[in-house]
């Protein structure tokens, strides 16, 4: 495991310094896609972590943001790729017909979506836990068990896990099952899966790490340097690559990741102030940290009456940008979930979910109450 000398902030600041042979203090852009060879020795010799080929194997720029990414999540090696749905599925490339996943019954809707497409073409098992007493996700492990996939804080639930406790029970009774931890909601600047002892890590990139609504990604950190191997030949021969441009615009976006959380979290806070003290507003949903919140109003025509009249806040898909954006999971990012299962968890639709941006907190405190005034 990769061991920081650095801390958090100064990895972020510094991400992609010190990497080009010219001294440019930014990270070049590099649109080539292929490189010269300058020997045939060298071309027998290939190092694809020292030099370049062709882009699809590695980029200047896209190497930095794995770089940086593998520090901060204190991993063996990352992967960047080109979408959240792209880590998943690199995430879970390992798995064979017969296997068996545990996941936590509340997470993104698209996880669900490639969960059946798994189970209904390549004969994969998937079954679920609630996340709440270990003992009953440990009786659910059987002989065929690979993996347990977790998501905390859970979308749009705000479920939050112990990573640490059931890290330790899982691999206490079953050493080869593995732990995956989605981290997009809180980042590495509150949680470090890998630290608390789970095996893979992935991100929607798309999400905070980037921030700024402007480019789609994902990102896979492993500890196992076997699981890096075999991860890294499904990445290379499948092409499923973050491509230079959006690498450097992570790796830019990266930069700021910690006063953005920052900043995301006491607007958050203010936010949920207000809502718990609107008699409009039934429950509030927020897991003390990062820009997420979910809240229930009384009936549909009030949450109606928000989404279509919000001025400052955008009615659209995505969270983590700069820009706060309201959704209503039901319709939109969990109309995958089969109904019964939305209904069991609470994902009706009266709940909205709230990507608290960095505008002043005032603003969409005001926006807020205008259209729930309608």
């Amino acid at each position: 495991m990769c061991k920081n000398k650095n801390e958090l902030a100064t990895i972020l600041a510094q991400a992609g310094n010190h990497l080009d042979d010219k001294n440019a203090v930014a990270l070049p852009l590099y649109l080539s896609s292929n490189y010269r060879h300058p020997t045939l020795e060298q071309a027998r010799n290939y190092d694809p972590k020292k030099e370049y080929t062709y882009s699809r194997i590695a980029t200047p720029n896209r190497q930095a943001v794995e770089k940086t990414m593998t520090q901060l999540e204190e991993g063996n090696a990352a992967f960047a790729v080109s979408s959240g749905m792209a880590a998943i599925q690199l995430a879970l490339s390992f798995l064979k017909t017969g296997d068996h996943v545990i996941s936590l019954d509340d997470l993104y809707g698209g996880d669900f979506r490639y969960f059946r497409y798994l189970q209904n073409h390549y004969g994969i098992d998937f079954s679920q836990w609630n996340g709440k007493s270990i003992n009953e996700l440990l009786a659910k492990i059987t002989a065929k068990t690979r993996l347990i996939w977790l998501e905390t804080p859970s979308n749009p639930m705000m479920k939050t896990l112990d990573i640490e406790k059931i890290a330790q029970a899982v691999h206490q009774k079953s050493p080869d099952v593995l732990l995956a931890v989605d981290n997009t909601f809180l980042t590495p600047v509150y949680q470090r899966p890998l630290e608390l002892g789970a095996d893979i890590v992935v991100h929607s990139a798309t999400k905070y790490l980037s921030g700024h609504n402007d480019l789609l990604g994902g990102i896979l950190v492993v500890k196992d340097p076997q699981l890096a191997s075999q991860y890294y030949d499904y990445y290379i021969t499948t092409g499923d690559t973050l491509d230079s441009f959006d690498s450097w615009l992570l790796l830019r976006s990266l930069k700021t990741l910690k006063v953005r959380m920052k900043q995301h979290t006491a607007n958050a806070k203010k936010i949920v102030e207000f809502l718990k003290q609107d008699s409009r507003v039934t429950k509030v949903l927020y897991p003390s940290q990062g820009g997420m919140v979910s809240f229930y109003l009384q009936n549909e025509q009030q949450v109606e009456a928000v989404l279509n009249n919000v001025k400052v806040i955008t009615f659209a898909e995505s969270l983590g940008g700069v820009e706060s954006l309201i959704t209503i999971p039901y319709y939109q990012t969990h109309a995958d979930v089969a109904e019964e299962q939305r209904k069991r968890l609470g994902i009706t639709p009266t709940l909205l979910r709230l990507s608290v941006g960095l505008e002043d907190p005032t603003d969409l405190i005001n926006d807020l109450k205008q259209a729930l005034d309608r």
